[in-house]
């Protein structure tokens, strides 16, 4: 097959969000095609496209549907053409795309760290007892109420900026960030400490950007074949076969990171009661092309430890 590729007056079509954070994403997409096939940026458009979850934003995700919430209006469009390719944020994917369409391109992977964010403590520890802490996330509501319990969690729901501008407004003395997002928005400015992964195990993907595509259309899967970051498809691979076989979802405190080195493969996992009153993790190693087989075998270790009743609130 001979390969098609955009021009000015027929460009490729990049379907984003259109929150900061996202057009990054998509204009760091748009580079890496430009670069690797020597065409002008005017050879592809970015779409910007409001998704469920961009739309309400006054109540917390598992109550509006969990996973697919930023993803669900980008990929029926990807469906009917009106845009060809589509740039997530991975921790928002669902483990599995709708019929038609895959997912199986990623950009290298930025810092995996959660940020600490506060302008009166340089540390969770700092943090005096009852502090209003705010985050949207299960998983980082349950990790910080199995460290501080005597702390107070509120809801805090928006991008990146309006989570920056409630910390502002005294809404919480704290919140966290992905340190990913932080630094492809060159946020460095920003007080923040990074947290290590083993004091706060990051969400599946995080700090991932992937490129979803139509199955049939092979001409873009051979574009997209030329910025496709293996080592990162390795480790998300592993990942998201453990979010798979826990059947993950906005409404389960879930964390994962795949590090590699050499040609070892090492996964650690964690599972948290919503209410941060017990937390079970993992860790396996295993040769690299074993990623997503020990992704599964990991997690049914943590649900038969878990018991049924194991993500249910208290």
């Amino acid at each position: 097959m001979t390969l098609k590729l955009p021009t000015p007056a027929q460009p490729l079509m990049i379907g984003t969000r259109g929150s900061p954070l996202a057009l990054a994403q998509a204009h760091e997409t748009r580079e890496r095609l430009a670069k690797a096939f020597d065409l002008p940026f005017e050879a592809f458009t970015i779409v910007v496209i409001k998704t469920t979850g961009d739309k309400i934003i006054d109540r917390p995700l598992k109550e509006i549907g969990g996973k697919g919430l930023f993803t669900r209006e980008i990929e029926a469009d990807l469906i009917t053409n009106k845009i060809d390719i589509a740039v997530h944020s991975m921790k928002d994917m669902p483990t599995l795309q709708p019929e038609g369409l895959i997912l199986e391109t990623y950009l290298p992977r930025e810092d995996v760290r959660d940020a600490f964010i506060s302008p009166t403590a340089k540390s969770l520890a700092d943090l005096p007892a009852g502090t209003v802490v705010g985050t949207s996330s299960l998983r980082r509501r349950a990790q910080l109420m199995l460290k501080r319990s005597d702390l107070e969690v509120v809801e805090f729901r928006g991008n990146l900026q309006t989570r920056l501008m409630k910390l502002e407004q005294g809404v919480a003395a704290a919140t966290f960030l992905a340190m990913a997002g932080l630094r492809r928005l060159k946020m460095d400015d920003v007080p923040h400490t990074a947290i290590e992964t083993d004091v706060m195990l990051p969400a599946v993907a995080q700090g991932a950007i992937g490129i979803e595509r139509r199955v049939d259309d092979l001409n873009v899967a051979e574009m997209l074949e030329a910025i496709h970051h293996i080592p990162t498809g390795h480790r998300l691979a592993a990942e998201r076969s453990f979010l798979l076989e826990l059947d993950g979802s906005c409404e389960t405190p879930i964390a994962g990171l795949a590090e590699l080195e050499g040609g070892t493969l090492h996964l650690r996992g964690e599972v948290l009661r919503p209410d941060g009153s017990e937390a079970l993790s993992d860790a396996i190693s295993c040769p690299i092309e074993d990623g997503a087989k020990a992704g599964a075998e990991m997690a049914k270790n943590l649900l038969s430890q878990a018991g049924p009743d194991f993500f249910d609130w208290r």
